[in-house]
């Protein structure tokens, strides 16, 4: 009876001791509920799909607040899956690369509109389009470049990659695809010569400078360029897709040598999770702080749009929409791996979903969580603020003005705040379109705000019995309407 009753006593003391340990937010009725529906849910896939191994975390700002592993990281030897398991994460290595780019740029010792013969003189391709734009930095990192998608190797078929010296003798032998700015076309080799340029300008050979710079400061312990013969033993096991058999069989590892700025580093949920913090920070360098806040930005915005607008892409990152958000973020695929981090600067919300199969389809599961978990943590982590009533003092501006030419303007107070409209012919098709609201700055006057809102101040002129006898808008004037 007393053994019953320890063994009970023990449980509570690690349920109570794992929800001390439990994010805040995780608390939440309706995120927990959440995250129960998702884990259910993702079982199911992984089930159905045959799927052996997935590793989830949800970053929200500066923090991993979820993060969970499902199935095995080896089948045959039963070995969970957890947040520390590293996976190749293949092509995601192309931001670390460009983040390296990045950071030379800000010291001012490289030029994104630099043509890349200026840092390889070595570089020679045939080229198909002589009146084209020379290829230049900020064209590989779009890939906008028009090269080749792949070194002249067959490396994703015999898994013998070449060696940057190899690369560097083979070029002459292949041809530009497409003009320079003309269309996206992924590109392995531009990457890899993006490696080449960090370099060349650092001085440093490309993997030291990542784990220098960019690894270590971050505290990115289990991340890597190149592995040890340690390091691999510390991989999850590739997998193929399932095979027809009703099996997985097991994939071979690979070196991506010369091309490994393009496809070479290993990491986990945690450390990826380090990786997407940083993309929510402001500031200037120093520290973890390897970017300074408007160059993330930058590399966050679209430099090249697809002609039907439904994505492009950034400085390195692939960018595109769903459910009416911009989501940033990139994959990877390299025997037996894929992986995705996607998240939301606007939001601050991260995902990472790692897989060990060829056909673990890391995009869906990332698009399905953060289609489901960003409007509950997004509700779970607004304050909620109390209304403010509308000042009285308001009404006096409260009217309609014109321009004296063919512009109405309507100041008026709506759920309690102050706000103006202009009228037009024709009128806005909807009642509320163009309604900018006016956030007071000083005596009697506001600033032009909310989604409409230019940013320009209103000030109102009254004369000695406080009547309004004109608005200064921006530079210009409205006046009472008669």
């Amino acid at each position: 009876m007393r053994k019953g009753i320890f063994i009970i006593l023990i449980t509570l003391i690690l349920v109570c001791f794992a929800l001390s340990k439990m994010h805040p937010v995780l608390k939440n009725s309706e995120v927990a509920s959440s995250i129960k529906l998702l884990e259910s849910w993702i079982e199911a896939h992984m089930d159905y799909r045959k799927i052996p191994g997935i590793s989830l975390g949800i970053v929200l700002d500066q923090e991993l607040i979820y993060t969970r592993g499902f199935g095995y990281s080896d089948l045959d030897k039963k070995t969970p899956v957890t947040h520390k398991t590293i996976y190749r994460i293949a092509s995601i290595t192309k931001t670390f690369t460009v983040t390296a780019i990045m950071q030379l740029r800000d010291q001012g010792k490289l030029h994104l509109d630099d043509p890349i013969e200026r840092y390889l003189p070595w570089f020679r391709i045939k080229n198909r389009f002589p009146d084209a734009p020379e290829i230049t930095i900020r064209h590989l990192l779009t890939h906008t470049s028009g090269l080749p998608r792949e070194a002249a190797f067959p490396y994703w078929t015999d898994h013998k990659f070449p060696t940057r010296e190899e690369i560097i003798k083979a070029l002459p032998a292949q041809e530009t695809i497409f003009p320079t700015e003309i269309k996206i076309k992924y590109s392995n080799l531009g990457l890899a010569l993006a490696g080449e340029i960090v370099s060349t300008v650092s001085g440093e050979a490309y993997g030291l400078y990542i784990q220098k710079h960019i690894l270590d400061p971050l505290g990115m312990k289990d991340t890597s360029v190149y592995l040890t013969e340690e390091d691999k033993s510390k991989l999850t096991t590739p997998y193929s897709r399932l095979l027809p058999d009703g099996l997985h069989k097991v994939m071979h590892f690979t070196d991506s040598k010369g091309i490994a700025p393009a496809a070479n580093m290993s990491s986990n949920v945690g450390d990826l999770a380090l990786y997407i913090s940083l993309q929510f920070r402001e500031g200037s360098t120093g520290g973890n702080q390897i970017l300074k806040g408007s160059t993330l930005r930058e590399m966050h915005r679209v430099h090249w749009l697809q002609p039907d607008w439904s994505g492009g892409r950034g400085l390195g990152f692939s960018v595109w929409r769903q459910d009416e958000k911009t989501v940033i973020g990139h994959s990877g695929w390299v025997a037996g791996n894929r992986t995705q981090i996607a998240f939301i600067p606007e939001e601050k919300i991260g995902i990472i979903v790692l897989t060990n199969s060829d056909d673990g389809d890391p995009g869906f599961f990332v698009r399905q969580t953060l289609k489901l978990m960003m409007p509950v943590i997004k509700k779970a982590v607004t304050p909620r603020v109390a209304v403010a009533k509308a000042d009285p003092a308001w009404n006096k501006y409260v009217g309609l003005y014109t321009d004296t030419s063919w512009f109405d303007t309507e100041i008026l107070i709506l759920n309690n705040k102050l706000v103006m409209k202009g009228y037009r012919y024709p009128p806005y098709e909807s009642p509320s379109s163009g309604i900018i609201e006016l956030t007071p700055e000083g005596k009697h006057t506001f600033r032009m705000t909310g989604e409409n809102g230019n940013g320009e101040l209103v000030v109102f002129g009254l004369d000695s019995n406080d009547n309004v006898v004109k608005v200064k808008v921006g530079e210009n004037y409205i006046y009472p309407k008669e």
